[in-house]
């Protein structure tokens, strides 16, 4: 393994751990040359997945395009790698479950607007812009709309059950100090 920093062909495995999902492993390395550390991640090779793309053509499912295409959604936003990789890793699951080996392209986009939007509204909505051809100023707000709506739904839920926990918890303290 090439050292990203002085590509000396000399490095040493420091650490290696699987994945919380067994399906990567994470390995520290030391470079032998300037002595700097990296991490590198080894993982199954790719999925054998044709991605069908609007306009009829096929070509092989690409991680490192999906991801450059999130990144570029969550720059300068509160996404860590870490969570990109989990994001991709879950499409990546998805993927593989399915029935035969091609998919739409929208199929993929789908898959991580929805785990976007629970990650990072305004990442989702970057992401969605692109995605999904918004050409006007309308565009943006019907889906900033829709956003919100779901965002207040969400709200509603938590309040909803904190009430309910709470009623549940002052029944107990009422049936505890009864049978005292």
């Amino acid at each position: 393994m090439k050292c990203p920093y002085c590509a000396h062909a000399d490095t040493a495995v420091v650490d290696s751990r699987e994945s919380e999902e067994q399906d990567a492993i994470r390995r520290r390395r030391s470079c032998q040359k300037c002595e700097k550390r990296f991490t590198t991640f080894e993982r199954i090779q790719g999925i054998e997945l044709k991605v069908i793309k609007k306009d009829g053509e096929r070509e092989d499912f690409d991680r490192e395009k999906l991801k450059r295409g999130v990144v570029k959604a969550t720059w300068k936003r509160p996404v860590s790698m870490s969570d990109i990789e989990d994001l991709l890793d879950d499409v990546e699951r998805k993927l593989r479950c399915k029935q035969g080996n091609e998919v739409k392209s929208w199929e993929i986009g789908n898959l991580v607007i929805n785990r976007l939007k629970k990650v990072d509204p305004l990442s989702y909505l970057l992401f969605a812009s692109v995605y999904r051809d918004f050409n006007s100023l309308e565009d943006f707000a019907e889906e900033i709309s829709k956003i919100h709506t779901l965002q207040e739904e969400r709200d509603l839920e938590i309040e909803t059950e904190k009430k309910a926990h709470k009623e549940a918890s002052k029944n107990q303290t009422k049936s505890t100090e009864s049978n005292n």
